[in-house]
């Protein structure tokens, strides 16, 4: 590793296609509380929160091995002593002595630890102002407006934090890991409430072919106009979500298998009808699953994912039903 790699203001490793680590920095190592020989050879993982596991497993890799690349994901490390470090992930993935290697960057978000700082220090000002109360009464409202300020900006920017963690850059609709969290909590309410809920995947048809002869940019034009349309027409309630690549997921709240079924048929016909900027037609292929008592967070997708797998082999441009599959 270069010299100035190792030393750089920023936390850098590097990873073989399965997440182990076969390179770090010294920032990287600061940071977390490691000692080299700690690191290498472990797996990403593990120093990561437990839905960052799954984030990193079910969008990270898939991503990379797509694109090459991923940009801007905000993630939390665990140091070595159990604390959570905010940070901003890169990476990219090139091909060393034939062998894939994933660099990545990590950029800590000190900004909010700094708004934090600021306040604990103007609050420390607010109770020196209490002893003082009749000498420093003008200073006192002055510090209560900045509290009030530096409150509001931690706030707005905890709120943009979140959107951007779980938003997806492209298409600007909810992106895996928000999806993940909202089928979690669907879950444990059906375990409570018993409340149905069902799935729609929905995956493009043809979509290489629709790189491969319009280009990506097209493609991506395509993305952004079908997630617009799906958001148009499904319920307020409802929640959609891109998995990644050309495959969407929708989560219908108190929708059982007839009603799921129904709007997936209306789907593929809104979708077939609609006026396309770039192309002259798309279809998609729509596989519904519902929530039973013996589902869990895997089987109702796999479900799912089964019921596409046989909507693409009927032709596509078609929605099936797990329990209609013989």
């Amino acid at each position: 590793m270069d010299d100035r790699l190792i030393d750089a203001p920023c936390g850098f490793i590097s990873m073989d296609p399965s997440g182990c680590i076969i390179e770090v920095n010294n920032r990287y190592l600061y940071w977390l509380g490691y000692r080299r020989e700690e690191v290498i050879g472990k797996h990403i993982e593990t120093v990561l929160t437990k839905v960052n596991r799954m984030f990193i497993h079910t969008y990270f890799f898939p991503t990379i091995q797509l694109h090459g690349s991923v940009e801007e994901v905000y993630i939390n490390l665990t140091n070595s002593a159990g604390d959570s470090i905010p940070v901003l992930l890169n990476a990219r993935q090139y091909i060393q002595d034939s062998v894939p290697v994933i660099d990545c960057v990590f950029i800590q978000m000190r900004q909010r630890m700094d708004y934090e700082m600021e306040l604990r220090s103007l609050q420390k000002t607010t109770e020196k102002a209490y002893k003082d109360r009749e000498e420093a009464f003008a200073q006192l409202e002055k510090v209560y407006l900045e509290i009030a300020r530096k409150q509001g900006e931690i706030l707005q920017m905890n709120n943009e934090l979140l959107k951007l963690s779980n938003t997806d850059k492209l298409t600007n609709i909810s992106n895996r890991r928000f999806f993940q969290e909202e089928l979690e909590r669907h879950i444990e309410h059906y375990s409570k409430e018993g409340t149905v809920f069902s799935l729609l995947m929905v995956d493009i048809d043809h979509f290489k072919k629709v790189n491969d002869t319009y280009g990506h940019l097209v493609g991506d034009s395509v993305l952004i106009q079908l997630a617009g349309l799906l958001t148009q027409e499904i319920g307020p309630e409802d929640r959609i979500a891109r998995l990644g690549g050309e495959e969407f997921v929708i989560i219908l709240p108190e929708t059982d298998a007839k009603e799921a079924l129904e709007l997936a048929v209306k789907l593929n016909k809104v979708v077939e009808n609609a006026d396309w900027e770039n192309i002259d037609r798309l279809t998609v292929s729509i596989g519904a699953s519902t929530f039973t008592k013996n589902d869990t967070e895997v089987t109702i997708l796999n479900c799912a994912d089964q019921a596409l797998y046989i909507a693409k082999a009927n032709g596509r441009n078609c929605a099936i039903h797990f329990q209609d599959v013989g």
